[in-house]
């Protein structure tokens, strides 16, 4: 379990540079993303790694290392996003995205160690593919939570679900 944390740590380390560089160029334009096209952003870059992964060829030269990145810190802007909808305020600035960005990090972290406890890391021995096809699966379960307008009646959330997302993501970027 060590080497996970460490290996979990290193990834989302150099997720967060990406997504702070990011910040840097562009600013917080993606505040202006609806929770539901956040969600579509990242069904596309699943399933463009899926279409690479079935077919092999790669047009655009984006590997799927720089997609699975994408769907981490996308999702995770999905988790900024939706607790500034909640609380119905705005970003200060930088330095606050970054912290909000660092808590959602570290709460996604901690449920990876709960469950990877429970699982005793049986994410090792599995494809890249499945990481693909759990990360499409979360995906579309959030379609539909979003198309009932946020309600369950026994399942997660979406929050639950989009960090299961950075956890998959991230056991593929420790896989590849």
């Amino acid at each position: 379990m060590s080497d996970t944390n460490q290996e979990y740590a290193t990834i989302l380390f150099a997720c967060r540079e990406v997504f702070l560089k990011k910040n840097e160029d562009y600013g917080t334009s993606w505040r202006l993303f609806r929770p539901s096209s956040l969600t579509d952003q990242i069904y596309i870059k699943a399933q463009r790694i899926r279409n690479i992964e079935e077919s092999g060829r790669n047009a655009v030269g984006d590997n799927i290392r720089s997609e699975f990145m994408g769907i981490v810190n996308y999702s995770l802007i999905a988790l900024i996003q939706l607790s500034y909808i909640q609380q119905q305020k705005d970003p200060m600035n930088a330095d606050e995205i970054s912290l909000v960005y660092e808590d959602w990090a570290n709460k996604t972290q901690s449920l990876m160690r709960l469950k990877n406890s429970d699982y005793s890391e049986v994410w090792r021995d599995m494809r890249i593919s499945s990481f693909t096809d759990m990360v499409l699966v979360k995906i579309a379960r959030i379609k539909q939570i979003e198309d009932n307008q946020g309600k369950t009646k026994v399942s997660e959330g979406v929050e639950a679900n989009y960090q299961d997302i950075v956890n998959y993501a991230i056991f593929a970027l420790i896989r590849l």
